[in-house]
């Protein structure tokens, strides 16, 4: 691979970590595809960065089961909406305009049909399968 390509690749790899990690606390800001996105890129640019994020704690809760399963536990999908919902909530009460709470109900809209219609949700027994055989695999 031309150097080149694979320096732009890196960058974006690393921009795509920032948002990824940056969604996390601010709830319009998607964390799951910003996530993919950098190890797609890792894994097309670095192989020791690609291995770094995919061991990441971010990684593991956000993204692992997501991309092995392509769905969510009820328990992550409750937890994403208790936290970004308030948040939104809070954001819109305190800049009282329009325009904010025009963005900020497309957004919350979006999230809901996101978590609640797009994103399958994950059998219990299968999520709990998936935290056992991830504490077996960090014990070891």
């Amino acid at each position: 691979m031309n150097r080149i390509v694979r320096y732009l690749l890196l960058a974006c790899a690393w921009i795509s970590c920032a948002l990824g990690f940056v969604g996390i606390v601010i709830p319009v800001l998607p964390t799951t595809p910003f996530l993919l996105l950098a190890a797609f890129l890792f894994a097309k640019s670095s192989p020791r960065c690609h291995a770094w994020i995919v061991s990441t704690k971010v990684y593991k809760n956000y993204v692992e089961a997501f991309k092995e399963s392509g769905g969510m536990p009820v328990s992550q999908k409750v937890k994403v909406l208790a936290i970004s919902l308030p948040i939104m909530g809070v954001s819109a009460f305190a800049a009282q305009k329009v325009t904010v709470w025009v963005i900020l109900g497309c957004a919350a809209t979006f999230l809901l049909y996101l978590v609640l219609i797009r994103i399958p949700t994950l059998p219990a027994d299968q999520a709990r399968a998936r935290r056992m055989a991830a504490q077996e695999t960090q014990s070891e």
